[in-house]
């Protein structure tokens, strides 16, 4: 529908989504280094859960944003079914 959102995120919220993936990114090269040591299978499936949880965290307040502006938007502007019918398909890749 849009290559950008309808309301474009602040600065703050830039940063803040910046920061979170930055330290996925860091989590990441962690794991990188627990395998090239040879750490416990266990220590290194609990990193990779935590980097799960926190990419999903980064998606839902993604998908929050982007239903509070540009769904809602859409919906306000008479093209809320499109809007809609992508929402539902990036959910369910979402929750695969």
């Amino acid at each position: 529908m849009h290559d950008h959102p309808v309301t474009p995120r602040t600065d703050t919220e830039k940063q803040a989504l910046e920061n979170r993936l930055k330290r996925i990114e860091g989590q990441v090269r962690g794991i990188q280094k627990m395998v090239e040591e040879d750490r416990y299978c266990v220590d290194i499936l609990v990193q990779i859960s935590a980097i799960n949880a926190a990419l999903k965290k980064v998606g839902f307040s993604i998908g929050e944003r982007h239903m509070k502006h540009c769904v809602s938007d859409a919906v306000q502007s008479g093209n809320g079914d499109e809007a809609i019918e992508e929402l539902m398909e990036i959910m369910k890749q979402f929750s695969k």
